[in-house]
């Protein structure tokens, strides 16, 4: 069987086109929902359901107004499991369990989906979901191409799709207030940020091949990456997120959360910084070849600077001035500073923190969760507290700064015309050719 992407054709010609072009949810009729359910129900297919695709389909299952029809993976047991839960929550067999997200596409019944595959997936997923006429999640980090995500931009834009990025954290009042007391000036002008997570930390992972497990969809799992050896450690969670044919590692994918949140607190979420140096490690063993430590020194066009660390390299610098934490980001200004994690929210002066801000003041969009903003999204037809853009420009930061590791030597980016400047070979390397026939 053919895995490859959908045209937006074939899903015209199957489903047909007034079907495709519908911009409002499906409204289901009570009766088949029950007597409580509802009028305007947003219908959700869950693309990837293994351990993080799970946890955001239970988030999105506390909301009255959404209604999961189908659930798609290679894994059978990780469809079943997904179907049989759902099912039990609703009552009913009220959804249908998928291997060929071809197929999920096509029903025109479906309004949004929730992308939380492995991260190779994630942006030929939204291209294909974005042309099938859906509003979509997709879970971070964006993925391995930045010539795939402007693909994905430009079919977002064609169809005025909705589409948010599965940061979470522009959802938690602490983000956002840190990032209200930057963009404000509470600490003075802003002259600098660091932005630090977890990495990698060590080299590991079976390269010795392995019988394929029973019921395992190994060449739809690999889709557009190249095609290698089946081994116990490939497709777990560890080897999706630290592969590199399938992942930057967590330069991105836990890097992804603290460079979204250095962006929303200094108002660049149209653009990203101009001028990349630093260095980096990489394994020599195993099967884990992403960036495993790095420490990267980023300049943006109005001079602020950004130092983004991995948190072996964070922790003495962070230390020295806040309680420490393994992620988080720090704006400083000419009169103080403001830090934020997930835990904590700390200051220069406990008194910055009693801030509050007037009618003529900068004040950001109030997300109750990544999910709910979805789904009110869908139906106002906004843009989410995390839209396209705020994606391709941050995940920007985690290319340069694996390319800067990777060629050992500093770039230098056209946010405009987004281009490395005078370095054709670093160039080339933020595009990935996709193995057919998964070719977007």
């Amino acid at each position: 069987m053919k895995h490859n992407l959908l045209s937006r054709r074939d899903f015209l010609k199957g489903s047909g086109a007034a079907a495709a072009a519908l911009a409002v949810p499906t409204i289901i009729p009570a009766r088949v929902l029950g007597q409580e359910a509802p009028s305007r129900r947003v219908t959700l297919a869950s693309l990837g359901v293994g351990g993080r695709g799970t946890g955001v389909m239970h988030g999105f299952m506390g909301h009255a107004d959404a209604q999961f029809l189908a659930v798609c993976d290679p894994f059978k047991a990780r469809r079943d499991a997904a179907k049989a839960a759902l099912d039990a929550h609703y009552g009913a067999e009220a959804v249908k369990a998928y291997a060929d997200y071809r197929e999920v596409l096509a029903r025109p019944d479906i309004d949004a989906v929730v992308i939380c595959t492995q991260d190779h997936w994630h942006v030929p997923l939204a291209i294909a979901a974005a042309r099938a006429g859906k509003d979509m999640y997709v879970e971070k980090p964006l993925g391995v191409s930045l010539h795939w995500a402007k693909v994905l931009r430009e079919e977002v834009r064609r169809g005025a799709r909705v589409f948010q990025y599965g940061t979470q954290q522009r959802s938690d009042w602490k983000f956002r207030y840190a990032c209200e007391l930057a963009r404000n000036q509470a600490i003075g002008k802003v002259l600098r940020v660091e932005a630090w997570c977890a990495s990698l930390g060590a080299a590991g992972g079976s390269t010795t091949p392995a019988p394929l497990p029973p019921d395992f969809d190994y060449d739809l799992w690999i889709g557009p990456a190249p095609m290698a050896p089946y081994t116990t450690d490939r497709c777990t969670a560890n080897g999706t997120y630290h592969i590199y044919d399938y992942a930057l590692g967590f330069i991105a994918g836990w890097g992804a959360h603290p460079l979204d949140i250095a962006q929303w607190g200094l108002g660049t979420d149209d653009t990203s910084p101009v001028a990349y140096e630093g260095t980096g490690t990489l394994p020599t063993t195993g099967l884990w070849d992403t960036v495993a430590s790095w420490d990267l020194h980023c300049r943006y066009a109005n001079g602020v600077q950004l130092h983004f660390m991995s948190a072996d390299v964070a922790q003495p610098v962070v230390s020295g001035y806040r309680p420490w934490c393994d992620h988080g980001t720090t704006f400083f200004g000419e009169d103080g500073w403001v830090s934020v994690d997930r835990g904590r929210l700390c200051a220069s002066d406990p008194r910055l923190l009693k801030t509050r801000f007037g009618p003529h003041d900068i004040t950001l969009k109030a997300s109750p969760g990544q999910d709910r903003d979805l789904l009110d999204c869908v139906l106002s037809r906004e843009p989410t507290v995390n839209p396209l853009e705020t994606a391709i420009r941050s995940d920007t930061i985690s290319h340069l700064a694996d390319l800067v590791v990777r060629t050992g030597r500093p770039l230098r980016w056209d946010p405009a015309s987004e281009t490395v400047v005078g370095d054709e070979a670093a160039a080339r390397r933020l595009d990935r050719p996709m193995r057919a026939p998964y070719v977007v």
